[in-house]
């Protein structure tokens, strides 16, 4: 089974997340921040990777320290369910409209992070909710998770629906990567031998 539970506490948060990269898209996604835990969902749900997230933050300071350290606690799931990445398509790409929203996501699931970020969040706020912390949550992920990560904005003028196409879009370009290629199940997609 590929699945991982990580437990991540700091003085700032504390946070569980377990996932199975095999499941069907449920999702129990509780994080105190009522739009995060709406992207979180369509994360689940597009990628198809079973999620349950719980987080407690210090939301009297702001949501930053807790969608942050759901990132990295995220990242370190997905690399441990991955183990050696036998057999893994690695590579994965979605083009995603979403009403005037057009975002282009590319992945690599190769251990070596590095994030691209081309999107314009077009206003400061999506209800009590920062939308710079779309970026920061990405950036961990990218980091903690070992992926090479390309996010593109091509189209869009309302915040809600970029940030929304941009967590789909990642969402489907994951389905793609982390599934098995029956043509190679038993061989680390790498020349080096090892991911």
């Amino acid at each position: 089974m590929r699945t991982a539970t990580i437990s991540r506490q700091t003085a700032e948060t504390k946070i569980e997340v377990t996932v199975n990269l095999d499941g069907s898209g449920t999702y129990d996604i509780q994080t105190g921040v009522g739009f995060f835990d709406h992207m979180l969902d369509q994360l689940a749900r597009h990628s198809l990777i079973d999620m349950t997230i719980r987080a407690e933050g210090d939301y009297h300071i702001d949501d930053h320290h807790t969608v942050e350290d759901t990132g990295i606690a995220l990242g370190q799931a997905l690399v441990q369910a991955l183990g050696d990445k036998k057999g893994i398509r690695r590579y994965g790409s979605c083009l995603l409209p979403m009403d005037d929203a057009l975002v282009r996501c590319a992945m690599d699931l190769s251990a070596r992070p590095f994030l691209i970020w081309n999107v314009e969040l077009t206003a400061p706020k999506i209800g009590t909710f920062d939308t710079e912390l779309v970026r920061e949550f990405f950036q961990a992920l990218s980091t903690h998770g070992g992926i090479t990560l390309h996010i593109d904005m091509l189209h869009g003028f309302n915040a809600h629906h970029i940030a929304e196409a941009t967590f789909k879009s990642v969402a489907r370009a994951l389905r793609e990567a982390v599934e098995t290629d029956p043509r190679k199940a038993d061989a680390i997609p790498s020349t080096k031998g090892a991911l």
